[in-house]
């Protein structure tokens, strides 16, 4: 199974990130480009454990529908998201957080299959691991764009 791991050091606060990276209405705006849109489930505000999230988005020219459900949560250094429902054949995602004095490292672990056996594969390694690198490296400067100033504010109003 293919994973991606990343890596970005952010200058802020490790529960701003926390919340940035698990906000609904953050996620649709770091995911202008592929049109993604909260369509069922939690839609707005920040995800928690056991609650799930339907996207609607569109990627290469294709509209689809993916499903994830929290499935661990450790507040505020990791949670995971897995897909319940939707095009891959296996999807996990863990967040990691840790604050080092003034800094907070994000890391990304990133793991998923295709369908469609061989020829699954072959997109994963051609086509599929390089744009999901390219999507997860846009959304993590922009929760560092975000986190280090304070746009944040926009997204997590209530602190």
């Amino acid at each position: 199974m293919p994973t991606i791991e990343l890596e970005i050091e952010i200058q802020g606060n490790i529960e701003i990130c926390f919340d940035l990276a698990r906000s609904i209405d953050f996620h649709q705006i770091s995911t202008v480009k592929t049109n993604e849109k909260a369509v069922n489930g939690r839609t707005y505000g920040l995800i928690n454990l056991n609650e799930y999230v339907t996207w609607q988005a569109t990627h290469f020219g294709f509209r689809q529908k993916l499903t994830s459900k929290i499935t661990a949560f450790t507040r505020p250094s990791h949670f995971r998201d897995e897909q319940i429902k939707g095009i891959f054949k296996c999807m996990v995602h863990d967040h990691y957080f840790e604050q080092q004095g003034e800094k907070v490292v994000m890391k990304d672990v990133f793991s998923f299959q295709s369908p469609f056996g061989i020829l699954g594969n072959l997109f994963n390694k051609f086509i599929l691991t390089e744009y999901l690198t390219k999507f997860l490296l846009e959304r993590n400067n922009l929760i560092k764009e975000y986190a280090e100033t304070s746009n944040w504010k926009s997204i997590l109003n209530n602190r």
